[in-house]
């Protein structure tokens, strides 16, 4: 008898979908609340590109004398680096007053959208720098870079 296979997926792209939103404040970021939800900043409609915002766990070696091979064991877990690219307005009215550096709080990635049941992740972090992207020719950008604080809450269920 074959294994069972997995379910299938209702497959999608991020654009239109995904969610990105700023909350300053979370009591329990492992369980937020709507209202804390419903209190933050969606950036999703300026954002021009993302990247980070993933954890991975080390591999430690564990090898022992009754036996050649060498086994592993999960080690500490990182994130890695974060920033999200965003567009500058030309009235300078834009993420620059929202996330100055040193700005803690939450970005709250909801991929398939805000709805209740779904699932999210949620980053601690703190902006560390809003460097501007010194282009010509294409539109304004600068990139919000952040510092993960703790370890995120993933597959989080949305209120």
């Amino acid at each position: 008898m074959a294994a069972t296979p997995i379910a299938a997926t209702s497959r999608y792209i991020p654009p239109g979908t995904t969610r990105y939103y700023w909350v300053a404040s979370i009591s329990n970021y492992t369980s937020p609340t709507r209202a804390e939800l419903n209190a933050g900043t969606d950036l999703t409609g300026e954002i021009a590109a993302v990247s980070g915002f993933a954890t991975t766990s080390d591999q430690q070696d564990t090898p022992d004398l009754g036996s050649r091979f060498t086994s592993k064991i999960p080690g500490r877990i990182t994130a890695d680096n974060s920033s999200i690219t965003m567009y500058l307005s030309s009235t300078s009215s834009d993420v620059r007053t929202l996330l100055p550096r040193d700005t803690a709080g939450y970005v709250v990635i909801l991929p398939e959208g805000d709805v209740t049941g779904q699932k999210m992740d949620i980053f601690p972090v703190k902006v560390t720098a809003q460097p501007k992207a010194r282009d010509v020719e294409n539109p304004a950008q600068i990139t919000i870079e952040f510092s993960i604080t703790k370890i995120p809450a993933e597959n989080v269920t949305i209120p």
